[in-house]
């Protein structure tokens, strides 16, 4: 397994890192990605460990705290400092008016719960889940100075930010020394080439290093997908597609068109493809993968250890290229002051 910079900082993590939205399965939402309960979560993470996956990400509102739980319980026992545990919060978790939010207050709680549930002294990366727009950037970044310097976490990231959302909260931590967010856990696909625009470059020119969520589009990029054929039974598109990134129909098979025929070039499969595409892209340090199971592991695991080739690459950018929105398709025209950052 290949290990990349996180961003500017000095800290390692594997390219490829495990996501736990399938541990659990509470409610519907959370029950449509998956519901591994303790004994499988540990058969996945002896999986993840002995191909060099040690980086494990949660989050509080992934089934109502139980996917982090099942995460401590899956590690316990193993040395700790073998490990990378990131975690995220901000989201809603409870009905108190406090219970959400960046304030001091929220996010100090939601620390120690996770700590808590996770079984740990320490989280190795905690991020942001969101922005909250009601909480001054000082607050949200002495409080996160505080757990630092408390040992409670280790780095600090942000996750579904806007460029100027990052961007303001950096200029903070240097006008008043606070740790620097080194990631951005970010949506970055074949079919969700948004982060290009703007958080590319600002990764780029800040060192903020991408953490991908779901990189195969939301579970479009299985193969599973075909042009005139019904979406399978198995899938969980059928219950939450409405709440993930739109994609219009033919867009996606126009891609899984390329993608296709670049699998029968390289004998791999249409989702180890789409990730290797994006190990290929600038700031990228790690990509999430997910599993409902021991084979969508390995076949996610297969994923690394080899390389498209340039001209792969190039149809598969030109396939699933889209117009950029204002003002990124106006500065797109001035490459000799605006290169492209791919």
């Amino acid at each position: 397994m290949d290990y990349r910079r996180l961003g500017a900082s000095g800290f390692n993590v594997p390219v490829l890192s495990f996501g736990t939205g399938t541990f659990g399965g509470k409610g519907e939402f959370f029950g449509a990605w998956g519901s591994s309960g303790v004994d499988e979560a540990r058969r996945l993470v002896d999986i993840c460990l002995d191909a060099g996956v040690t980086l494990f990400d949660s989050a509080d509102i992934y089934s109502e705290g139980a996917a982090e739980e099942i995460l401590g319980q899956a590690i316990k026992g193993r040395p700790r400092d073998s490990l990378i545990i990131s975690t995220k919060a901000n989201f809603r978790s409870g009905d108190a008016p406090n219970a959400v939010g960046s304030s001091r207050f929220h996010l100090i709680d939601a620390v120690e719960k996770a700590l808590r549930r996770l079984g740990t002294d320490y989280i190795d990366l905690f991020q942001l889940h969101g922005f909250d727009a009601l909480t001054p950037p000082e607050e949200v970044l002495a409080t996160l100075d505080h757990l630092v310097r408390a040992g409670k976490i280790r780095y600090t990231g942000v996750s579904n930010f806007s460029g100027w959302h990052l961007m303001k909260s950096l200029a903070v931590a240097d006008r008043y020394g606070y740790p620097r967010y080194i990631a951005n856990q970010t949506y970055y696909s074949l079919i969700g080439r948004d982060y290009e625009w703007e958080l590319m470059p600002l990764g780029l020119d800040q060192g903020v290093g991408a953490v991908v969520w779901s990189p195969l589009g939301w579970g479009r990029l299985t193969g599973k997908l075909r042009r005139g054929q019904p979406l399978p039974q198995t899938s969980r598109l059928h219950k939450t597609a409405e709440m993930g990134p739109p994609v219009e129909d033919e867009y996606i098979y126009k891609v899984v068109d390329a993608l296709d025929a670049v699998a029968a070039e390289t004998e791999k499969t249409i989702s180890q493809i789409a990730l290797n595409w994006l190990l290929q892209r600038p700031t990228v340090s790690s990509i999430i993968v997910g599993a409902r199971n021991e084979e969508q592991l390995r076949q996610n695991l297969g994923a690394v250890g080899w390389n498209l080739t340039t001209d792969q690459v190039r149809r598969l950018d030109e396939a699933s290229g889209k117009p950029a929105a204002y003002p990124y398709w106006h500065q797109a025209g001035f490459g000799e002051r605006n290169p492209s950052p791919v």
